[in-house]
């Protein structure tokens, strides 16, 4: 059992290429950069949830968790199709989940999309560092960029390390986390219910391998369930090996099976 949080990254550091990724994505001025205006736009300009380097290091935690839990149930779509190792799979889910935001810096609106594009030199500087094979480089890459495109809720994952990064994101939604909205004065549905979550455990299921817990307040938290997870894991291609419960005090409130 872990708990989604920005320190879970650091139980993945003790794989030599995952921490040497995680190095680069964290010391990269454009990289850090782009996240700090995917905030300006996102919190301070439309008053949305964070969206910057904090949010990247929670969801890149959160998603090599996924994967080194549901590696154990299915094949990473990368060594399934002959495109790479299971390494090669972890620096696909560390750059997809990290960098998946960073189009916010562009506009909310097909944010997806430009972080595609911006994405593109960063990873083919980045990636350098890695691998010496340009083939292999590029084979990699194509990988990040898939799932960078379909972490948008209505795009299909089509490989196994986009869906858990696209699942991982939907796991910040802790206190502290989606608060933003509310301390800026927005007061919906959306903040009220954010405020009632107060940690999202990663747990081993007992029909499917993967349970994710979401420990809540009160049962408003039941719309984030409801609005973020139930919605990415439909396309995230994963429905039939993560299990979802929303409790209160130890009681299952609503659960997505």
């Amino acid at each position: 059992m872990v708990v989604v949080s920005p320190s879970l990254i650091e139980q993945h550091l003790d794989n030599p290429v995952v921490s040497k990724m995680y190095g680069l994505l964290e010391g990269d001025e454009e990289v850090q950069t782009l996240l700090r205006m995917a905030n300006v736009m996102a919190v301070t300009r439309l008053r949305y949830n964070d969206h910057g380097p904090v949010h990247a290091r929670i969801v890149s935690g959160s998603a090599l968790e996924l994967f080194e839990t549901l590696r154990q149930h299915i094949q990473p779509s990368i060594v399934r199709d002959s495109v790479g190792t299971e390494d090669d799979a972890r620096v696909v889910v560390l750059c997809g989940a990290y960098l998946h935001d960073i189009g916010n810096s562009v506009h909310r609106v097909n944010h997806h999309a430009h972080s595609y594009y911006l994405s593109i030199p960063i990873l083919n500087r980045l990636l350098r560092e890695i691998y010496s094979s340009r083939q292999h480089l590029l084979r990699v890459r194509q990988e990040v960029l898939h799932s960078l495109y379909s972490h948008e809720d209505d795009v299909q994952c089509l490989t196994m390390e986009a869906g858990v990064a696209k699942v991982a994101d939907g796991t910040d939604m802790a206190e502290g986390r989606a608060r933003f909205p509310y301390l800026r004065g927005k007061v919906d549905i959306h903040s009220l219910s954010a405020l009632a979550v107060k940690k999202v455990e990663i747990v081993h299921g007992d029909v499917r391998p993967v349970k994710l817990l979401i420990d809540m307040t009160n049962p408003a938290g039941v719309f984030q369930m409801e609005w973020i997870l139930k919605t990415k894991l439909s396309t995230s291609g994963l429905q039939e090996y993560v299990d979802v419960s929303a409790q209160q005090d130890g009681k299952e409130l609503k659960a997505l099976r």
